[in-house]
């Protein structure tokens, strides 16, 4: 206190989470779960700071990743299923890549503080994740507990949205600060965890109580959707149905692989009439819903459509000029200002490029770490579907086979949504994705011939 140095108050703080760690990392992990939609960033509450990071949830995961590293060394054991399980061969693959492309970065410090936080995300929501979901509650436990806090961010942002109008558009893009940096990311968990809620709302339980409040949750959930005016989660929650539909009537995944490829290729074939029909719409975004919707193809005069396609053709050109090594990961908005041209910027375009990212998983992983690390990528979100539809069809438990339908189902509205945007530098989509991607390969691991405990258990 004499010499002002009172954050050395936080040290017993830090010695009890370590504690706590060795004893219970379970609850750790559970608790930044929960904190993590109310997580606020750190420039937030010092602007002009070098280092940004979420608060509380980052530096708790940054404490996860050293327990992790500390519990391997000193135990030398860890389940070989999951360290071998094709998912987690994905992921060292992926996370390989992006080290190789740190080294060869155009901002190397940029770009190993990306592979840092992709690192205590992965140990933290993925390797320790699958080993709390040994205990098959805690997977409920893990979406409940993103979902409560998540319900006090709808009703702080509908409220402050009512004050402005409940059809005023452009005021949903900041009500949701500071939890949220804009509504997009905002509308991508929304739907995310749509897909779980409806699991809850079907199961089979016998506590009235907790039907009622899971029905009205899921009311609000949806009704939130709505209000977010999120177009991009609006055609992941479709998208997402019509996955549903595919699983239902029991399509082998390679049919549905060869039937997104057959489009893709269609598209490049008919794309010039494609691109005129589109550039023939000129609905603009606003408050009125079926102008909103009808805004989602207008690519022609729409500021947000056509600087995502700015952003795009950006991520391209980067791609061009390094192919295989890329930019360097996390490097994207520092880089991407030079290779706008004229014909592309819109009214919202910044001739410094401060404007964020890419708007595309894989476009951003494309043009910061080549063509090899969009393909690292894919092959991770390619393996965990693969384990939720090999789950799906092999597991003998109707309770198993739901619930990895439904956690499958909202993590593909996240992957297709992240065509659109990309949030996987954010704590409010890794805890999620990551966590969503342990859940099925604890699911396959550890419960595919079990049944889900319930209620009265």
């Amino acid at each position: 206190m004499v010499n002002d140095i009172f954050y050395i108050a936080f040290l017993p703080v830090i010695l009890l989470f370590f504690l706590a760690g060795f004893i219970s990392l379970d609850k750790i992990l559970l608790t930044i779960v929960f904190f993590t939609p109310l997580s606020i960033q750190l420039n937030d509450l010092i602007s002009e700071i070098p280092v940004n990071l979420y608060l509380p949830t980052e530096p708790l995961l940054l404490g996860v990743l050293v327990l992790f590293i500390f519990k391997i060394l000193l135990d030398g054991k860890f389940d070989k299923r999951i360290l071998l399980h094709p998912v987690s061969i994905a992921i060292y693959i992926n996370i390989f890549w992006i080290f190789i492309t740190a080294i060869t970065s155009t901002m190397p410090i940029v770009s190993f503080k990306f592979l840092l936080s992709r690192l205590w995300f992965v140990a933290g929501m993925y390797f320790v994740a699958t080993q709390v979901f040994k205990r098959n509650r805690n997977i409920e436990r893990f979406i409940w507990l993103y979902i409560i806090p998540l319900l006090i961010v709808i009703i702080y942002t509908n409220v402050r949205l009512a004050g402005h109008g409940l059809d005023n558009q452009s005021a949903s893009n900041w009500v949701v600060w500071p939890f949220f940096n804009d509504h997009t990311s905002y509308g991508a968990m929304l739907v995310m965890f749509l897909f779980p809620l409806f699991y809850f709302l079907t199961k089979k339980s016998n506590n009235l109580f907790l039907k009622s409040a899971t029905s009205i949750v899921f009311a609000i959930f949806s009704f939130a959707i709505v209000l977010s005016y999120t177009r991009a989660a609006w055609l992941s929650l479709f998208a997402g149905i019509g996955l549903w539909i595919l699983v239902k009537l029991k399509i082998k995944m390679k049919v549905v692989l060869f039937s997104g490829l057959v489009v893709i290729l269609l598209f490049f074939v008919f794309q010039t009439r494609i691109l005129n029909t589109l550039e023939g719409n000129e609905s603009e975004s606003s408050g009125r819903l079926s102008e909103h919707v009808e805004s989602i193809t207008n690519i022609t005069s729409d500021a947000s459509n056509t600087e995502r396609i700015n952003r795009w053709k950006c991520a391209l050109r980067m791609f061009k000029e390094k192919p295989f090594f890329g930019w360097g990961p996390g490097t994207y908005k520092f880089q991407y200002a030079p290779f706008q041209v004229s014909q592309d910027r819109t009214i919202i375009s910044t001739n410094f490029g401060t404007l964020g990212n890419a708007h595309s998983e894989y476009l951003g992983a494309l043009s910061e770490s080549g063509v090899v690390g969009m393909l690292s990528f894919m092959l991770v979100v390619f393996m965990a579907f693969r384990t939720g539809y090999r789950i799906y069809h092999q597991s003998n438990s109707k309770q198993i086979k739901e619930l990895t339908l439904y956690i499958m189902l909202g993590l593909s509205t996240y992957f297709i949504h992240g065509f659109l945007n990309n949030f996987l530098d954010t704590d409010k989509a890794s805890v999620p994705v990551w966590g969503f991607i342990a859940m099925l390969v604890a699911i396959d691991v550890y419960h595919k011939k079990t049944t889900i405990k319930t209620n009265k258990d």
